[in-house]
């Protein structure tokens, strides 16, 4: 069986950088923060008291006040950047054959807001049961692909992947899989979390995962640097309209780039410890990029890294970028998108996805921001775009996400032809 080819005609987000695709691009280009001191609850009695809010939105300007009190946020987040994703591909026409198009959607967490909402409020009312009629189904991380699904009446495949960090590239690889193999002719794929809440950073606290640099959000998220001490919790969305390529011509579609590559791994190491060889971020490159036949690891000019901002994480994702490319690891722009954005959790693979497409359609590695001081467990020979946007040509980009459990997914996205 011949696979067919998989296209990116469309592309929604909304970020801690920007509500839009163009903004997200240019606060990356910039090399902007979107950490800032926490607005949604009160986080003065938190150990971290700063995260990567979406900022100026308001539900009411997408949906009317009765269909919002039915979404938890990262259902609300999904509906809009599926949205702007669908526009932006002009995919809908009368001659759309629906049952042809289908949604993966990732979400790590789902609605652990409206959890946190329903029990809270059941303790307020001294234990006695008044739940909201719809918390089940505003909670349930599926929900996202359903909602959207019941939107534009797309009846192909549609489900939801959780895999922790990995969840949204994992649904971008399943939509991409799908469509290769004759399944569907178009595919909404993506990912969205919201977990800036008691929960989500009382929660990452006690693991001592984040950053407690409450003194300076700005620059908490330091991929890379000698003082970094944790991530900084982001949330958001995105999405991406993956087509089959002569789906897409046939209709004169606009596309972004092509998609030739996907790969799944486990560490089967430890619960949140990356292996500390990259035994899984080896394999999860190799085999995206040993997806497609025509894309070697000297073909890749860019890596979008995991990279956390965590002692542990930032130095095993190195060590499998040089065993991956070897000498060509050395040619190669790296970069932390995280120290800007902040981390999405289960949306962090899509943002980043779109990042490396951004990277590959404008020729421009968005940096890697904060970087202060040399850690000599790291090697300074890299090219790890400190600081700095950097423009030059970019054939082909990797983006990796790792998760929680030991769960890993890479991406590889290419100029069309």
């Amino acid at each position: 069986m011949q696979l067919k080819r998989v296209v990116v005609t469309g592309l929604g987000a909304l970020t801690p950088l920007g509500n839009t695709v163009d903004e997200y691009r240019d606060g990356l280009f910039n090399g902007e923060s979107g950490s800032a001191a926490i607005t949604k609850f009160d986080a003065s009695g938190f150990k971290t008291q700063f995260a990567c809010e979406v900022k100026y939105f308001n539900p009411n300007d997408h949906f009317d006040r009765r269909e919002s009190r039915r979404m938890d946020t990262f259902s609300q987040y999904a509906l809009v950047v599926a949205e702007q994703a669908v526009q932006d591909s002009g995919l809908i026409s009368e001659s759309l054959d629906v049952s042809r198009v289908g949604v993966v959607w990732g979400s790590g967490i789902g609605g652990i807001e409206t959890f946190q909402q329903e029990v809270l409020g059941f303790a307020k009312n001294n234990n006695v049961p008044r739940f909201n009629p719809f918390f089940i189904p505003k909670m349930i991380a599926d929900i996202a692909s359903g909602n959207i699904s019941i939107k534009y009446g797309f009846r192909g495949p549609n489900y939801s992947t959780i895999s922790a960090c990995a969840s949204s590239t994992n649904s971008i690889i399943d939509a991409f899989n799908l469509i290769r193999l004759g399944k569907a002719n178009a595919m909404i794929a993506g990912g969205s979390e919201a977990a800036v809440n008691e929960s989500g950073i009382g929660g990452f606290n006690a693991l001592q995962a984040l950053s407690t640099r409450n003194d300076d959000p700005t620059t908490a998220s330091r991929p890379f640097d000698k003082d970094r001490d944790g991530f900084v919790l982001g949330e958001g969305a995105g999405a991406l309209i993956l087509e089959e390529y002569e789906h897409a011509k046939a209709r004169g579609a606009t596309i972004y780039a092509e998609m030739v590559g996907g790969g799944m791994s486990a560490d089967a190491h430890h619960l949140t410890a990356p292996h500390p060889e990259g035994l899984g971020a080896i394999r999860v490159m190799q085999e995206a990029i040993d997806d497609y036949s025509d894309i070697t690891p000297e073909d890749i000019d860019y890596v979008n890294v995991h990279g956390t901002s965590t002692p542990l994480g930032d130095v095993a994702e190195v060590k499998a970028i040089k065993a991956v490319f070897g000498e060509h690891a050395y040619k190669l722009n790296i970069s932390s998108t995280k120290s800007m954005t902040g981390h999405l959790l289960g949306a962090a693979g899509a943002v980043e996805a779109i990042a490396a497409i951004l990277a590959v359609k404008y020729d421009t590695i968005p940096p890697t921001i904060n970087h202060f001081t040399d850690d000599e467990e790291i090697d300074s020979k890299l090219n790890l775009t400190f600081n700095k946007a950097e423009k030059r040509p970019v054939k082909a980009a990797l983006s990796n996400t790792f998760g929680f459990g030991g769960h890993n997914a890479s991406v590889v996205f290419r100029k069309p032809d």
